[in-house]
């Protein structure tokens, strides 16, 4: 049976001819789903039982729970295990900031880049999620807040460059003004370099803000703690990166994780600000999570104070992320591995 929730607001239309209705209820279904975000046919209370009866027919809603949240009491981060109806498992976090509410959402359960860096992929990969799964952690973080989410990261499990066709499904009905109609202009995508997906995705032109996870300013050194690296090669990203700025005009965000001792030297810096020199983007410095299989450490604050100065004595725009959450191990992937071994 399919979702209900999947459908786009032009499925939604197509599908209510199917079951004899008229497309114009489209807009009154698509709103009952992604505005007030229900969870049944039977709490659409202006929806008669006639057209009730032929939906559920035809289709289901996806099922997804808050299986353990936990809060920070150093801010006002909140992680979230949402488990779904096949029994897997993925993490969001609401994060609060000045300008509003975000919720960082997984895209795949697990993931298999293979990053020496993320928890995330520790355990392997199991599947991409569908645009209602993806939407599902959205709805939940809004209920268990009482409070619209306003940004939206794609930073969690997962390569959503590797779900390429879902997540642009997604970001179709986020968007959507009958639902839950966020800016594509607060929406964030975080790509580790997949090359193809990088042309499509310019292609496509949506305005959302890509962001690059490069973290190394050399191939070699990329390739040490990036796998992926060896696939899709330090240059043919950047040359994938320039056709995007050039196609879509959009400035592009590369985000650069800071590792005690291996990327963090002045020479790194001095590397980097060559490589990304009079490209439009933003670099943000990211301290390392610790990460117990990888031995990982975070550089430390002084060390990635000098790395931004240079950065920024070579013109190149640089800001160092605020860390939120980090007494409940904010970073997507630490938690679901935990619980995986219990």
């Amino acid at each position: 049976m399919r979702k209900i929730d999947d459908l786009s607001f032009e499925e939604l239309k197509d599908a209510m001819l199917k079951i004899g209705e008229p497309k114009f209820k489209a807009s009154q279904i698509f709103g009952w789903i992604h505005n007030k975000t229900v969870d049944s046919f039977d709490d659409m209370t202006n929806v008669s039982q006639k057209t009730k009866a032929e939906l559920k027919l035809e289709y289901e809603f996806t099922k997804a729970v808050i299986e353990l949240k936990l809060k920070s009491e150093m801010d006002e981060t909140k992680k979230y295990v949402i488990k779904f109806e096949d029994g897997n498992i993925v993490e969001s976090v609401y994060l609060k900031y000045k300008f509003g509410n975000t919720a960082c959402i997984s895209s795949q359960v697990g993931c298999k880049m293979g990053c020496h860096f993320c928890a995330s992929t520790k355990n392997g990969f199991r599947r991409d999620l569908s645009p209602s799964e993806m939407l599902k952690q959205i709805y939940l973080i809004q209920k268990d807040i009482n409070e619209k989410i306003s940004n939206v990261v794609i930073m969690g499990s997962g390569e959503p460059l590797e779900n390429f066709d879902n997540v642009v499904k997604f970001l179709d009905i986020i968007n959507d003004e009958r639902g839950q109609n966020i800016s594509m202009r607060k929406i964030t995508l975080s790509t580790s370099g997949i090359v193809p997906n990088i042309y499509r995705l310019a292609d496509v032109n949506i305005p959302i803000t890509l962001a690059i996870s490069l973290h190394a300013a050399t191939q070699e050194k990329r390739e040490q703690i990036m796998p992926i690296a060896r696939k899709y090669k330090l240059n043919e990203i950047l040359k994938a990166c320039d056709n995007y700025v050039e196609t879509t005009g959009r400035r592009l965000t590369f985000e650069y994780i800071m590792i005690k001792g291996f990327n963090d030297t002045r020479e790194d810096a001095e590397m980097l600000s060559k490589l990304l020199k009079n490209k439009l983007a933003n670099i943000n410095l990211i301290p390392c999570n610790y990460v117990k299989e990888a031995n990982t450490k975070p550089s430390g604050d002084l060390d990635i104070m000098k790395f931004k100065k240079i950065l920024t004595d070579n013109g190149i725009n640089a800001t160092v992320r605020r860390e939120l959450g980090s007494d409940i191990n904010a970073a997507c992937g630490q938690l679901r591995n935990e619980l995986l071994k219990m």
